[in-house]
């Protein structure tokens, strides 16, 4: 068993539990649950934007723990100011240390879009999402059949949310729905976890021209992103490239003012 397919299983029981525990009705009426939902695809094309997607993690199955401490209204505030187009803030807890409170703080501070990072195999998290804040979810398609994209996009566009199908390999791109509005192109490996960006490269030919890509994972040098955006992309999903620094916020600012220096 890779490491995609444990986490998988322990969402499965995890999920089967918390089905359990919190009544539908509670998340129904969640202060959250109706409120107006933002495009994270239109954020992405605002030309006072960075088309960055900042990401609040705090650790990660491959590196383990290295930003523990982290408060996500700080983080995300920061982010945001500093440009950010859109949040992802991580909810999953046993091996990315989130949790749908971090959503909860962040959303609180910030009116920009956020994607709940987490593996969705089941409308329950759906609901959870739009009941925390969300207004993107991610659904992987490594881990997801086409039945199962199709299904639980369709649920998502029911209750207003946007939805990221991510993909690593062009046999992926076969997964590719009408309710999906974006599509990310995620350069790590979920099984292995190794990172080639190249692979947005490569991918990105194989997609009408017109599909707002994002590109995710190993985005490290503020050039990569002239070299992206002139493929075609529109969003860049950042997060342990800043998580990993002392102070996230202020390393977002630095890279933005990086980025912004290369644009001239």
């Amino acid at each position: 068993m890779n490491i995609l397919e444990e986490i998988i299983a322990h969402k499965r029981a995890e999920v089967s539990q918390r089905k359990e525990d919190i009544p539908l009705a509670l998340l129904e009426h969640s202060k959250l649950y109706d409120r107006p939902v933002l495009s994270l695809k239109e954020f992405l094309q605002k030309k006072d934007k960075t088309g960055i997607i900042a990401e609040f993690k705090r650790r990660s199955p491959s590196k383990g723990m290295f930003n523990a401490q982290a408060v996500p209204e700080v983080v995300t505030t920061a982010y945001r100011e500093a440009g950010a187009s859109g949040l992802s803030i991580l909810t999953d807890a046993k091996y990315f240390g989130g949790s749908g409170k971090d959503l909860i703080q962040a959303r609180k501070v910030n009116d920009i879009p956020i994607l709940r990072k987490d593996f969705i195999i089941d409308e329950f998290q759906i609901m959870e999402a739009r009941a925390i804040g969300a207004d993107v979810i991610l659904l992987i398609a490594a881990c997801l059949e086409e039945e199962e994209i199709v299904r639980l996009a369709r649920f998502a566009k029911q209750l207003q949310l946007e939805v990221l199908l991510e993909i690593h390999n062009e046999a992926e791109l076969d997964k590719i729905c009408p309710d999906v509005d974006m599509i990310g192109i995620n350069n790590r490996d979920l099984a292995s976890f190794r990172v080639d960006v190249k692979i947005s490269f490569s991918l990105a030919e194989k997609m009408p021209a017109e599909t707002v890509k994002i590109s995710e994972s190993g985005i490290t040098d503020p050039k990569i992103i002239l070299e992206l955006k002139q493929a075609g992309f529109k969003g860049f999903l950042i997060g342990e490239a800043f998580m990993k620094e002392p102070d996230p916020g202020e390393a977002f600012a630095v890279f933005v003012d990086q980025l912004n220096a290369l644009e001239g």
